[in-house]
């Protein structure tokens, strides 16, 4: 396998900039949004003139489609890992059970595995999931903590559109890398009823999955937990509970509780 090109330093100094002007982006949307997001502005900052910075990007939607591609990236990557550790988990945990029902000893395999203390969940949630949901329940973790890392990135994809901003073919694709990885999550849960009359709908209605093979009723379950689960996490951090008193915290586990339940 041939071994990729050392960048020349010319191209080097063009990811720098590119990168800086990326994070002086991300400055502007968190004082005043995306839609005040200025190029002219961002070269004053960076000591460049207009003209100049425009050979980097060509315009503001430019920019902000790079924003909007690296997002997505980030959290399909993000929830790809969580997929795979929970995996993982599940796979050890049914090793070791399987090795204790030979020697006769009792065995309780770890089905879900713990999530990063600063986004674990309750107990009775851990509890109340079934096996099978030990990848929604890492998934579900890893969307909020992705969220709270960094609130402007999550709103950017998941917020109000962009007044005037038309997003290109490809950020379809790279968003459904995203709802492909809670898809694969939901196939693995028991099958609820076909007959439902939303599953039933989506039969007939699964271009948004983009070619999954997921059952209807895996698809019916995709789409409940993620508008349930992206409807506490924007008013969350839109600033909507503060001010009531409650762990939103703990909003966001019995929501999950609740979708996890058999």
């Amino acid at each position: 396998m041939a071994e990729p090109q050392a960048q020349t330093p010319r191209e080097r100094y063009r990811a720098q900039v590119k990168a800086e002007i990326k994070q002086y982006a991300w400055e502007q949307i968190a004082t005043a949004g995306t839609s005040a997001l200025s190029l002219n502005a961002i070269a004053k900052r960076m000591g460049m003139s207009g003209p100049a910075l425009y050979r980097y990007f060509a315009g503001r939607d430019e920019l902000i489609t790079e924003l909007v591609r690296e997002a997505y990236r980030s959290l399909a990557d993000t929830l790809r890992t969580a997929a795979g550790e929970a995996g993982a988990a599940g796979v050890s945990g049914a090793s070791e059970a399987t090795g204790a029902a030979a020697s006769g000893v009792p065995g309780e395999p770890e089905a879900i595995a713990p999530p990063p203390e600063r986004y674990a969940t309750s107990a009775a949630t851990e509890a109340a999931a079934p096996p099978e949901s030990g990848a929604v329940v890492a998934l579900a973790h890893a969307l909020r903590g992705w969220a709270l890392d960094d609130p402007h990135r999550y709103f950017l994809v998941y917020g109000t559109p962009i007044p005037g901003y038309h997003a290109p073919d490809d950020i379809t694709a790279i968003a459904a890398e995203v709802m492909s990885v809670l898809l694969d999550a939901c196939v693995a849960v028991p099958d609820g009823d076909p007959a439902a009359p939303f599953a039933a709908h989506l039969a007939d209605h699964r271009q948004w999955a983009h070619g999954h093979p997921a059952p209807p009723v895996a698809l019916h379950r995709a789409l409940t937990v993620w508008t349930r689960l992206h409807g506490v996490l924007s008013l969350e951090l839109a600033g909507h509970f503060a001010g009531m008193g409650f762990d939103s915290g703990q909003l966001f586990d019995a929501e999950l509780q609740a979708l996890s339940a058999p």
